[in-house]
């Protein structure tokens, strides 16, 4: 069969099973490493605010090669890009293993994540096609959020028990994700040929980002994702102080476990929003990024574990059916102007930057000693009001056009 016939028969070929698969592990193990390096944090005595510098140094790592990685997921083969990455995965969670500075390890596995992600989610404009690219947007999505479900919960679970079963774990992920990826058939470059001067390429990627920041729909799109990632990394953290504030509990499991509850909820929201949205109704997304705000504001105030466990449930409903309709649309609208790849490194790029710009702030707040309660409540209610505000602008823009 070909790779056309593939694109219209089903989502499910060979092509898209192996994508998944590789997305799994490499997922599971990007989980399963951060609480297993924030649990090594801990055991090596870092203050509080390191945990969030942590994931700043990761998140740095796709900011600064964002006007690169997009190129590269366009100028090879999707599939090698994304071996070649986790391979860069594998290797730094083999140095945190041995010992060597875990910070250093984990901006290693940042740049594999940021080669990564161009060449994963460009991938599904090739090997699917028009309002399939949402479903499997759903299923990418779905596949990720189970291993965020399993990689965080064995993550916690194993550093409980030994810090070097749980960084052993992610080894083996990210070696069965390198296996998965050499099952992805080798597809033509998107875009070959293009120069490999750094200036040039700085250039084309700040152009990239004119272009999609010129089209309303794909300047939608990188304020919505952007928006909501930077929320979904602060809640993170935010959940490791939270518990022992609020609920008394101070192992590393407990905090595992509620992400994994928000994982459980994104999959059914990506269900969802895979059956009840398309490209030309994705403003329907919009009430349930509002609604996230406002749920994260009352689990703020909770204090018994069960409601803490619904609340996060409905915040990953939301979330899904919120991001899962955005990523789609920048992919089909991005294909067409700039390149895929070129497509998600801009988005990287924003969703990165909103990442660094909300756990600097967390992490200044916690620094100053802003209660993790107060911290939370204000937080939801920001997000709220920056979603609604998002939305007006958005239908202002429609009525324009």
């Amino acid at each position: 069969m070909t790779l056309s016939a593939q694109r219209q028969a089903s989502l499910m070929s060979r092509p898209m099973l192996a994508v998944i698969i590789a997305q799994f592990f490499s997922a599971f193990g990007d989980n399963a490493l951060l609480f297993a390096t924030l649990a090594v944090l801990k055991n090596q005595h870092y203050p509080d605010w390191s945990q969030p510098v942590l994931q700043m140094v990761f998140v740095a790592t796709y900011i600064i090669l964002a006007p690169f990685v997009g190129q590269v997921a366009d100028s090879f083969a999707k599939g090698r890009v994304m071996m070649f990455a986790n391979a860069l995965k594998l290797l730094g969670a083999l140095a945190i293993c041995f010992s060597i500075n875990p910070f250093l390890g984990y901006s290693l596995v940042g740049i594999g994540a940021a080669a990564y992600s161009p060449a994963k989610y460009g991938i599904l404009g090739e090997i699917t096609s028009g309002e399939k690219l949402v479903k499997a947007n759903g299923l990418i999505e779905s596949s990720t959020i189970v291993a965020i479900l399993l990689g965080s919960v064995i993550g916690g679970v194993l550093a409980d028990w030994s810090l070097l079963a749980a960084l052993f774990a992610c080894v083996l992920a990210y070696g069965l994700a390198v296996a998965a990826n050499v099952l992805i058939p080798k597809l033509a470059a998107a875009r070959p040929g293009q120069s490999w001067r750094p200036r040039t390429m700085s250039r084309q990627f700040f152009s990239a980002c004119r272009v999609l920041w010129r089209d309303g729909e794909t300047r939608f799109s990188l304020v919505g994702t952007s928006l909501f990632w930077g929320a979904g990394v602060t809640l993170r953290f935010l959940l490791v102080l939270w518990v022992p504030v609020a609920l008394g509990i101070s192992d590393n499991k407990t905090p595992t476990l509620l992400n994994a509850m928000v994982a459980i909820g994104i999959v059914f929201g990506a269900a969802a929003a895979a059956k009840l949205v398309t490209l030309k109704t994705v403003g329907r997304c919009m009430p349930a990024g509002i609604l996230i705000g406002a749920a994260v504001a009352l689990f703020s105030l909770q204090h018994h574990l069960l409601n803490a466990y619904v609340l996060l449930v409905l915040i990953g409903v939301l979330g899904g059916f919120f991001v899962v309709p955005l990523n789609a649309l920048l992919q089909e609208k991005g294909k067409h102007s700039v390149g895929a790849g070129n497509a998600i490194a801009v988005q990287n790029f924003g969703e990165n930057g909103a990442m660094l710009l909300m756990l600097g702030l967390y992490s200044l707040a916690i620094k100053l000693g802003a209660p993790a309660v107060a911290t939370g409540v204000g937080f939801g209610v920001l997000f709220a009001v920056a979603i609604a505000v998002l939305w007006g602008w958005q239908r202002k823009q429609k009525r324009g056009a």
